[in-house]
């Protein structure tokens, strides 16, 4: 004689076997959750130990430091900076969004082929910053300091330049610096 189960009996072991399943899909789901928290606080972590000689973009790519250096019309010791060079399309168009700080004598370069009017905004940036627009000499035409985070407003430079500065809010009041003061770096003539 052939022993069979109940069909209740069958019904509930499915259900059971269904509730497994779900029970361990929610594990390895909290399990890839906390993983990718721990993640994070870890590159929290590493990137706040602090300088390097390289800067690690938002995409996760590292951009080598280049040397800048700006003389007060004023005279004195040039004041030197480390700067990141935005020259495709997709870094200007990224620039400096997403950083949360900018350590002092650094900033990001944005040079252009030739002088024209050039925009800036400040959309998807967390932190101000003076943007220091410069013509094709290396003279700073004007700086427009202080700008307002995440604001969507823009920016102009007022007339025609070849390249804008961008450093971190307040530091160019803090070094002194100033329209006609120059600007060197192998973009400038």
């Amino acid at each position: 004689m052939a022993f069979s189960r109940p069909v209740a009996s069958r019904l509930s072991t499915k259900r059971s076997a269904a509730r497994t399943n779900a029970s361990i899909a929610k594990r390895d789901f909290s399990r890839a959750v906390t993983a990718a928290l721990f993640s994070s606080v870890i590159a929290v972590c590493i990137g706040s130990l602090g300088p390097s000689p390289v800067a690690a973009e938002p995409s996760g790519q590292v951009a080598k430091l280049e040397k800048l250096s700006i003389t007060k019309v004023t005279g004195g010791a040039p004041i030197e900076f480390q700067i990141e060079v935005a020259r495709t399309q997709r870094q200007k168009a990224l620039g400096l969004m997403f950083r949360r700080s900018l350590a002092p004598n650094r900033g990001m370069l944005f040079p252009y082929p030739s002088e024209q009017t050039v925009t800036m905004w400040m959309k998807n940036t967390y932190i101000p910053l003076d943007m220091l627009f410069i013509k094709a000499d290396g003279r700073i035409h004007r700086i427009e300091a202080m700008t307002e985070p995440f604001s969507e407003k823009i920016i102009s430079s007022g007339a025609d330049v070849s390249a804008v500065l961008e450093i971190a809010g307040g530091e160019a009041r803090r070094l002194g610096i100033g329209p006609g003061d120059k600007v060197s770096h192998g973009h400038f003539k």
